[in-house]
């Protein structure tokens, strides 16, 4: 069985590749700028050459991990070339989008919850899964927190950051996720592969815990001072969802991969990670 994988050289996309390529499967990883050993160079923007790296490769299965945080032709266009070619292709399409699509006024969500994005990077991945849902209703679309794993997440580095005062800003105490390890995340992807899941599905950690709780955890993780890291409550003005939890339980129905809490994978990685 072939397995395709976009976005193949970033955080997630690798943990989803060693994890397929361990149970069995032939992967192929695209790479855009940061390439890797085997890999396909891919620019998910370029209609053709989606078409022709799916005709090339024939996968059984296209896992969708490539994402620009500020590129709507990456994101919202790159995701509907993807998902045309999978459909023309007859592969299984698991598609990995973000809470990024709500907008936090409710709370908790779960796979129902129409997307109601407030900034640019939530509006672009709204776009993308409503293209991937006109284009193929079987596919699975995934909705994922914050990514975390080995000290290669967005807020793990930033964390660092904020403490050596290479970055200026705070991590916000009254914002509220719930993060997932890249190993979990992964293990769903390549379970969402044959299990044929429509639809959308929340897959994040069991812990709902501020940026700034999340924060302290990776600082005593990787031995620094939390006290260095500079915290507070949204600015004024400052447009970001606050409080924004998914529901998981259908995600425990479906899935044999057990989406651990932050304070469980974080903790238990001060010995070394798992």
């Amino acid at each position: 069985m072939r397995m395709l994988i976009t976005g193949a050289s970033g955080h997630l996309g690798s943990a989803a590749a060693a994890r397929a390529a361990a149970a069995g499967w032939d992967v192929t990883g695209t790479y855009f700028s940061n390439a890797i050993a085997g890999g396909e160079p891919l620019d998910v923007r370029d209609r053709d050459a989606v078409d022709a790296l799916v005709r090339k490769v024939r996968p059984d299965v296209v896992v969708h991990t490539a994402a620009g945080r500020q590129d709507w032709p990456t994101i919202a266009d790159g995701s509907a070339h993807i998902a045309l070619a999978a459909a023309r292709a007859g592969a299984r399409l698991v598609h990995v989008s973000t809470e990024a699509v709500l907008s936090g006024r409710d709370i908790y969500y779960d796979e129902t919850a129409l997307p109601d994005p407030v900034y640019r990077y939530g509006a672009a991945k709204a776009a993308a899964e409503t293209a991937v849902k006109a284009i193929d209703p079987a596919a699975a679309i995934v909705r994922t927190s914050l990514i975390l794993g080995y000290g290669r997440g967005v807020h793990e580095k930033l964390t660092r950051d904020l403490i050596a005062g290479r970055a200026n800003g705070m991590l916000f105490t009254d914002q509220v996720r719930k993060p997932i390890h890249v190993d979990d995340l992964a293990g769903a992807l390549i379970e969402l592969a044959t299990n044929g899941y429509p639809g959308v599905l929340n897959v994040a950690g069991a812990d709902p815990i501020s940026r700034y709780d999340l924060g302290v955890l990776v600082a005593e993780r990787d031995g620094l001072d939390p006290s260095l890291i500079p915290h507070g409550p949204i600015p004024a003005g400052v447009t970001a969802p606050v409080d924004l939890q998914l529901i998981i339980d259908r995600a425990g129905e479906v899935l044999t991969t057990r989406l651990r809490g932050c304070r469980e994978f974080l903790q238990s990685a001060a010995g070394g990670e798992r």
